[in-house]
């Protein structure tokens, strides 16, 4: 029996834990010029440690849910926790570049499933009218984070060295395990859990076509901001001290996204993922045209980052269409937004190796959006017919 005691405390416990891994998946992208420096590596080299983190998120989220399918949520999120704490803290420690890889990898096994739960937890402690709105809560210590734990980090990093960056995570994550520990209901293992029942989420259409509109569309929003601060130096000729500034108001804008337009969700759950994506495309594809005014682009920066409320819609899209795979559509939510990391970044790399300039990010975002809006035509047709039976 789920308890409803509380909910504000279960929902920040939640949060505070999506804050630190916010932190640490944002922040090393800031730390890898310490990380190069200090191990002797050159960029492409160190740019693997990302790449080791998004594998481990990628893998550990489908095997995790799949072998934990029978042990009670707030266990599972205490042990998900405690294990991205020691990740982070071998990071810290790590004495050569190979081992800071195997360690990076390590911390982001137990990003997708850690949000997948935190998702359905969030979900159960309030009425289902606020479903969107919970998981909104879960999602903005992500966001948060870039705005509050990134520079934070980073700054750590570049006064005491990167290490100390991967501490703040540690402690960040120690404190998630305490909170989760203190607040969070025991929900029990409902009967029908199984290894071989999560694993059907695999073979249904809804489920499969929810993780496509997250993938395509929300490949659009990476496109952009993995070049953003080339972008800024290089086309719009702003000043080193005013980029951070704008990276903060796409987190700015992210924040708000997932405080506002999950309120809408609720309401109406899938016409405003449609009309989110179609936002979203407007934005990218004004980016273009606007990559040459310092005021311009940040107000566009601005409505990019609202864009990425996406994800908790989609959040709440799997647990109406999983069925009895609940933790592994939820987990795999994340999956997808990993596979978006990669493919809007390695689509607007191949625009700029062509030689369109940076400008093309956000056509190749905007292409990416409509894409996901195509997806999500197809969801929605589904839907239709599935009524109509």
């Amino acid at each position: 029996m789920v308890r409803h005691t509380h909910p504000l405390l279960v929902l920040l416990a939640l949060a505070t834990g999506g804050f630190a891994i916010g932190t640490t998946e944002f922040a090393t992208m800031s730390l890898l010029p310490f990380i190069q420096h200090d191990m002797h590596i050159d960029p492409s080299t160190a740019s693997h440690v990302i790449s080791a983190y998004a594998l481990g998120v990628v893998i550990g989220a489908p095997v995790i849910t799949v072998l934990a399918a029978r042990i009670d949520r707030k266990w599972l999120l205490l042990i998900l926790m405690a294990l991205f704490a020691l990740g982070n803290g071998l990071s810290a420690l790590a004495p050569n570049y190979g081992s800071l890889v195997i360690f990076r990898f390590l911390s982001g096994l137990p990003h997708g499933a850690y949000f997948g739960l935190a998702a359905l937890m969030a979900a159960s402690v309030v009425a289902s009218g606020k479903r969107t709105r919970a998981v909104g809560m879960v999602m903005l210590g992500l966001t948060v984070a870039t705005i509050v734990g990134v520079p934070m980090a980073t700054w750590l990093g570049n006064a005491v060295g990167w290490r100390w960056g991967y501490w703040l995570v540690t402690a960040l994550a120690l404190l998630t395990v305490s909170m989760i520990a203190l607040f969070a209901p025991r929900t029990g293992v409902a009967s029908e859990h199984s290894a071989r029942g999560e694993l059907r989420a695999l073979k249904n259409s809804a489920v499969l076509l929810t993780l496509a509109i997250g993938a395509v569309g929300f490949g659009g929003m990476f496109s952009v901001y993995t070049y953003l601060t080339s972008t800024l130096d290089l086309v719009t000729q702003m000043s080193s001290a005013s980029i951070p500034l704008v990276l903060a108001v796409f987190g700015l804008g992210m924040t708000i996204g997932n405080v506002v337009i999950p309120r809408f969700a609720d309401r109406s759950l899938m016409p405003t993922a449609g009309g989110l994506l179609i936002w979203s495309a407007l934005a990218l594809g004004a980016f273009p045209l606007v990559a040459g005014n310092p005021w311009l682009i940040t107000i566009d920066v601005f409505c990019i980052g609202i864009g990425g409320a996406l994800g908790t819609i989609l959040q709440t899209r799997l647990m109406d269409v999983a069925g009895e795979a609940q933790n592994m559509a939820a987990a795999l939510n994340h999956v997808a937004f990993n596979m978006a990391n990669a493919l809007g970044p390695w689509l607007a790399g191949l625009a700029l190796a062509l030689g369109f300039g940076f400008r093309s990010t956000g056509v190749v975002g905007c292409l990416l959006a409509l894409g996901g809006f195509a997806i999500w035509m197809l969801a929605r047709r589904q839907e239709k017919r599935a009524r109509a039976v």
